[in-house]
């Protein structure tokens, strides 16, 4: 009987610890900053107990869409995406204001913004540095000034931001300046970064964590007129799961305190410049910081 009894508190046991950390899966995107975030998620929470299952490389909306359907827990989402992309929102908001706003809808799509990071991965243009500070370019209406003045600018981008209807037309508008459409090369993101690094474009799109900024020794033009949405990276949790996992909000938190512009692109630079892998990339990150 002792016997038996010993065995049933065990099940039971076993029951309460599969209660507390129930299966939790994690999401990502498609590009390294994703992948990375999607893998150090998942290390993260396996050391912590969880079982966790992990589905990375997915396109942002097919991501979106999985998690509203509760087929993926959690994953990292940018303010600015949830704004404009899921919610519609076009208007002009300050960074404080864009993620109480994604935070006050998704809420009721049942999604829990969790507090944001200081990482934030929103569109730039970039120079070279050399070349930015030899033109005395620093910020993008420095830039529209000498597009004004006429100065030959050839400038490169990819094709979806010169799309959108916040991309490439309206940032003209904003900063009063406009380019022929022959001065713009339309390009994969990966080969914006090639073209301006060995002097095919003058200027490029870039996002702002982005490894090969300081790699390629890039000038991140000032957006001095806050054109460009805040995109803060924040972990975005189903209100389910935190119900079933109480304390997995400030678990995440805790993850998401550690992250700004310069730890991204240093993480980013880690995998796209020097090759390292994102799982080896992503366990060195959390064991620095203790974390695993």
């Amino acid at each position: 009987m002792k016997r038996l009894m010993t065995t049933l508190s065990g099940l039971a046991l076993a029951g309460a610890m599969t209660a507390a950390h129930a299966d939790i899966t994690v999401g990502g995107k498609n590009f390294t900053e994703q992948q990375i975030l999607a893998t150090m998620t998942s290390q993260y929470l396996d050391g912590l107990g969880y079982d966790v299952d992990t589905r990375a490389g997915m396109g942002s909306t097919v991501l979106r869409q999985a998690q509203e359907n509760g087929q993926v827990d959690l994953y990292w989402e940018y303010t600015g995406t949830s704004l404009i992309n899921y919610n519609d929102v076009t208007e002009r908001l300050s960074p404080e204001d864009t993620y109480a706003r994604v935070k006050e809808l998704d809420a009721e799509k049942g999604l829990v913004w969790l507090e944001p990071s200081a990482a934030n991965n929103t569109y730039a243009l970039a120079m070279r540095a050399d070349d930015a500070e030899e033109r005395g370019i620093m910020t993008l209406s420095d830039l529209a000034q000498a597009i004004n003045d006429e100065e030959s600018l050839a400038i490169g981008l990819n094709a979806e931001f010169y799309a959108r209807e916040d991309g490439w037309r309206p940032l003209m508008e904003a900063y009063e300046f406009r380019v022929g459409r022959g001065d713009v090369s339309r390009m994969d993101s990966g080969l914006v970064y090639q073209a301006l690094r060995d002097g095919d474009v003058d200027v490029g799109l870039v996002f702002a964590t982005d490894g090969r900024i300081p790699a390629f020794d890039f000038h991140v033009l000032e957006d001095d007129r806050d054109f460009f949405p805040a995109y803060a990276l924040t972990p975005v949790v189903r209100e389910e799961t935190l119900e079933e996992n109480p304390d997995l909000a400030e678990q995440m938190n805790t993850l998401s305190a550690l992250l700004d512009d310069q730890t991204m692109a240093d993480l980013n630079a880690q995998v796209d410049v020097e090759r390292d892998s994102i799982e080896d990339v992503a366990q060195q990150f959390l064991e620095e910081n203790d974390l695993l």
